[in-house]
C-alpha cells in the first residue's frame, strides 16, 4: 500500500490543524494506521493508532485529549484531528500502516507501509 499524508502546515498555539493521510494499491480497510511524529533531534515518537475496524484507538499520552485519530475506510483514508496545539507538537508528522500489527500500536517498526510525512509548526 501507498502512503501520502498531507496537511500540515504552520500555526499559532492554540490552533488546529487536520492531517490526512491517503492510501492506494492495496484494502486499506484491512490495515492498522498510525501516526508518528519526529521533532529536529529527536527520535520518532508514537502519536496515535487505529484498528483497521476503527473499533479500538490508542494514543500517547502528550496527545489524549487533543488529538483525534479516524479513519474511513470507503474512501481509503486516514485523519488526525490535532487541537490545541503547543510548540512541542513541532515535527514531522508520519502516517504508517500495516496488515499484521495486533498490538503494540504504538511501536513504529510494526508497520512496514509509511507516507511521505508532513511538517507541522506551532508558533508560540
Amino acid at each position: 500500500v501507498q502512503l501520502q499524508a498531507s496537511g500540515g502546515g504552520l500555526v499559532q498555539a492554540g490552533g488546529s490543524l487536520r492531517l490526512s493521510c491517503a492510501a492506494s494499491g492495496r484494502t486499506f480497510s484491512t490495515y492498522a494506521m498510525g501516526w508518528f511524529r519526529q521533532a529536529p533531534g529527536k527520535e520518532r515518537e508514537f502519536v496515535a493508532a487505529i484498528t483497521w475496524s476503527g473499533g479500538s484507538k490508542y494514543y500517547a499520552d502528550s496527545v489524549k485529549g487533543r488529538f483525534g485519530i479516524s479513519r474511513d475506510n470507503a474512501k481509503n483514508t486516514g485523519n488526525l484531528q490535532m487541537s490545541s496545539l503547543n510548540p512541542e507538537d513541532t515535527a514531522v508528522y508520519y502516517c504508517a500502516a500495516d496488515d499484521k500489527v495486533v498490538f503494540g500500536f504504538n511501536v513504529g517498526h510494526r508497520y512496514d507501509y509509511w507516507g511521505q510525512g508532513t511538517q507541522v509548526t506551532v508558533s508560540s
